[in-house]
């Protein structure tokens, strides 16, 4: 029988896509990578998808698992063969348990995280995952490349937040490994295998994640620095008097918030031009005055010891809103800017400024007029760090020199201790170029596990190894 209609006797002919149905599977959201494949097939169920697993192993055809395809690195885009069956993941939306007492919340993979946010909220509990895709993006695809975020600074990775996952592996047999336990030291933590391996080892049918109290107090103020090194001190600081109520502290360039000026509809500049600027969001169980009055005199203190150059804090929650969409908004600025050079990289945070320092000479000196549009997660030492011409007719001989200018900025990356993805993943950008700075060995275990769980080599091909 053929495979599109074994596909269909198990999920339906309305769930089973071919042709020109499939297209908007088939290109990645930043337009760059584009694939072909056999047919695009939507379960509904896990016992679904353990059946189109099973039917593509025994085809010998390779599957590539799609969330709400906002990867960023190509990870959930087919190749160009058109042999392989892409697993959307989108009609798997089901928020299955929410134990407010447990702290813990069980859904699948196809529920976008703010369908997630949503449940936790409703039950008077917190998820903190919150990334500017998340209207979009799904829980499986955030586990998958073990997202990050604004808010890893106070509650960790996509990867610390989990307890538990339901898995279908390539056999096409499921692990329920669902547990809601924050203690469980019983051999291996399997469940961390399939956190940030892309797909490649198996498909995340569902997950039990933690949650935390809801915040009744939020204060969030815009402040200027002159310069990164200024923002690490002042982070230290905020660090110092705040502890565990620092939720969130983005650094951003003057470049970048240009494009989000220039851009986005109703986007406007909080306080006056400075060449970086940091954004600082607290949150507790208290009083929404009192905080804010709290990170008021905190940073009326670090104006007067020349700590930061000018600050304002929100006064409600829509000029809180206001202030974080010129943070989210970067990404899609320069979506509409045009073709950039990105890189998701994570430092030391104490390297950062030497790290802008450094990397930004040996651009200028190799391309000049080459503007660098860097903003991201300081408190946790990641930063997108992205490269493009001024005048968008001028970027082809750049995208053009990509390894060249990946190469410069990656090695720099590796001198200073970093990784070259902190939380986008490697897909099929950076899939060859992680050779350049992991061991033999690691590489050698990596793949390892790949052929224990994987030997056909049908999940996800030509990402990550």
């Amino acid at each position: 029988m053929d495979i599109v209609a074994r596909l269909r006797e198990i999920v339906g002919t309305a769930h089973v896509l071919c042709g020109e149905d499939m297209a908007p599977y088939l290109v990645d959201w930043r337009g760059r990578y584009r694939g072909a494949a056999h047919c695009v097939v939507r379960p509904g169920n896990a016992a679904e998808v353990a059946a189109v697993v099973r039917a593509c192993a025994d085809a010998g055809a390779p599957i590539v698992p799609q969330g709400g395809n906002t990867s960023l690195c190509g990870a959930a885009t087919p190749d160009d063969s058109g042999t392989a069956v892409v697993i959307a993941m989108g009609r798997m939306n089901r928020v299955r348990a929410v134990d407010a007492g447990n702290g813990t919340l069980t859904a699948e993979a196809g529920c976008t995280l703010a369908a997630v946010q949503a449940a936790a909220h409703e039950a008077g509990r917190l998820f903190p995952l919150s990334l500017a895709a998340e209207g979009t993006a799904q829980l499986g695809g955030n586990l998958s490349t073990n997202a990050g975020g604004v808010q890893v600074l106070r509650y960790g990775n996509t990867r610390e937040l989990t307890l538990g996952l339901e898995v279908v592996l390539p056999s096409g047999e499921v692990w329920n490994g669902l547990r809601g336990l924050r203690k469980d030291n019983t051999g291996y933590d399997l469940k961390q295998l399939f956190i940030g391996a892309e797909g490649t080892l198996g498909l995340i049918t569902a997950a039990t994640m933690k949650l935390f109290p809801l915040p009744t107090a939020v204060a969030t103020a815009w402040v200027s620095v002159s310069s990164p090194r200024m923002a690490i001190d002042l982070l230290g600081a905020l660090q110092t008097v705040f502890g565990p109520l620092l939720t969130a502290c983005e650094l951003v360039s003057e470049v970048s918030l240009g494009l989000v000026l220039q851009h986005i509809p109703n986007a406007a500049r909080p306080l006056a031009g400075s060449p970086w600027y940091v954004l600082i969001e607290l949150t507790s169980g208290g009083d929404d005055a009192e905080l804010r009055e709290r990170l008021e005199t905190f940073l009326g203190a670090a104006l007067e010891h020349s700590e930061c150059d000018d600050a304002v804090v929100a006064r409600s929650e829509a000029q809180a809103r206001q202030l974080w969409s010129l943070r989210e908004n970067i990404s899609e600025a320069q979506k509409i800017e045009g073709i950039s050079i990105k890189h998701d990289v994570s430092l030391p945070i104490s390297h950062i400024p030497a790290f802008l320092d450094e990397a930004g000479a040996a651009l200028a000196a190799r391309w000049p007029g080459l503007r660098v549009v860097a903003f991201g997660h300081v408190g946790d030492g990641n930063l997108h760090y992205n490269l493009s011409m001024p005048v968008a007719g001028d970027n082809r001989a750049l995208i053009d020199a990509q390894p060249l200018v990946n190469e410069l900025v990656h090695d720099l990356v590796h001198a200073h201790q970093g990784s070259i993805s902190a939380e986008h993943g490697l897909g099929q950008l950076k899939r060859a170029e992680i050779l350049r700075y992991k061991s033999p060995l690691e590489m050698e275990m990596m793949r390892a596990v790949k052929q224990a769980l994987d030997p056909l080599g049908l999940m996800n091909p030509g990402k990550v190894l």
